[in-house]
């Protein structure tokens, strides 16, 4: 029985050895494939993370690919009568044709370019107002390469800023970002043409807000940035990292003319309260005291004999205008405007352009070291041009 038993187990053992040498032989002769289908841990994290960023751009792509479509590029035309001669290729042509022969050139365009934001869905778009100034015709090249003349709806040179509109359809708008929620050190990016190369992007941070005084506009609140900015960009568009609009890129800091790491931006808020009363109006609306005056700086405290004080000295009234009206006169200091203390020239700019036509404005001040109180109506301001 023991001997039947060994001789059952010799039997399988060489059956098993058989069968292992025989699959040998097939895998090498390729008539049966073995497929190891292994997932470990790790590469299931790999497969996972590769469907969930499926779709996805790194950096700042998302912002720019939601903004772009929005930001146009702009060149004007101004032409002028050529005069014979001007140049060495007037020349030439003149004397091929002759001065009098009808296919002489009698006109040359001069062209300005920048760039423009579209606002509204309608065609209306925002740029600089030193872009588009003395253009006879404008024309505004869309992200899609759609080319259209634009109509100027109005302009505000006091903030520089100008209005067009385009008849195109299916135009894109950028959405507006909450201006009360932006901070120095957030990140942002600056749209535009700079040099009529293309649109560009660039990126940089918020480097201060609430700065006046960098510009010739009468009506200052630049956001400043360190996003290259250069000549071109002018009109587009600075927005943020969720691709909102913030500012309207507008001037830079330079003593090149280039870039040189400080550029200003108007704020949305301001730019879309101009183009809603320029669209509704033409122009802008706002309040006019009509008086001219400075800081009380230490040496005019001296000159009316003051140790210290707030408020603003009129070194100017507009005669027949609302402060000559109420009596304001050259030398006065006045103090407060509708119970508000005044500090600086800005104080009553700001007053003024929030008030309307016809708004009156209880004033106090000091004239001759003695305390007045005056009542003004506001006018309408009037329109500037530079």
């Amino acid at each position: 029985m023991q001997k039947q038993n060994l001789s059952f187990v010799y039997f399988l053992a060489w059956l098993v050895i058989g069968v292992f040498f025989g699959l040998i032989v097939l895998l090498y002769r390729g008539d049966i494939q073995l497929h190891i289908n292994q997932s470990t841990n790790d590469e299931k994290v790999i497969t996972n993370t590769v469907s969930s960023s499926e779709g996805k751009h790194s950096g700042f792509a998302d912002a720019v690919i939601k903004a772009a479509p929005a930001v146009v590029s702009i060149q004007t035309i101004t032409w002028t009568e050529t005069k014979a001669g001007e140049t060495s290729e007037e020349n030439i042509i003149q004397k091929l044709l002759g001065i009098d022969s009808p296919h002489s050139p009698k006109r040359t365009p001069d062209t300005n370019s920048g760039s423009g934001v579209i606002i509204d869905s309608r065609g209306y778009v925002i740029t600089n107002y030193h872009v588009i100034k003395g253009g006879e015709e404008i024309r505004v090249k869309l992200n899609d390469n759609r080319v259209a003349k634009a109509k100027l709806i109005g302009s505000d040179p006091d903030t520089d800023l100008a209005i067009l509109k385009i008849e195109l359809e299916n135009l894109p708008a950028l959405p507006i970002a909450d201006i009360s929620k932006l901070k120095v050190g957030d990140i942002v990016l600056a749209i535009g043409d700079p040099f009529t190369i293309g649109q560009t992007v660039t990126q940089g941070i918020i480097s201060a807000t609430g700065r006046t005084q960098v510009s010739q506009n009468t009506y200052e609140n630049f956001i400043q940035t360190d996003a290259a900015i250069n000549p071109g960009n002018s009109g587009g568009a600075l927005i943020n990292t969720y691709g909102e609009i913030v500012g309207i890129n507008s001037n830079i800091y330079s003593s090149t003319g280039n870039f040189q790491g400080i550029s200003f931006a108007i704020p949305i808020d301001l730019a879309q309260q101009v183009a809603k009363e320029i669209v509704q109006y033409g122009y802008v609306v706002r309040g006019w005291l009509g008086v001219e005056g400075q800081e009380l700086t230490s040496q005019v405290l001296r000159s009316v004999d003051l140790n210290s004080m707030h408020g603003i000295l009129i070194t100017g009234v507009d005669k027949g205008g609302p402060g000559d009206k109420a009596g304001l006169k050259y030398g006065d200091i006045i103090t407060r405007i509708n119970q508000q203390d005044i500090h600086s020239t800005n104080d009553i700019l700001n007053l003024s352009a929030a008030g309307r036509p016809g708004d009156e404005f209880a004033i106090e001040g000091i004239r001759m070291r003695q305390s007045f109180m005056t009542k003004a109506v506001l006018g309408q301001r009037p329109m500037m041009s530079r």
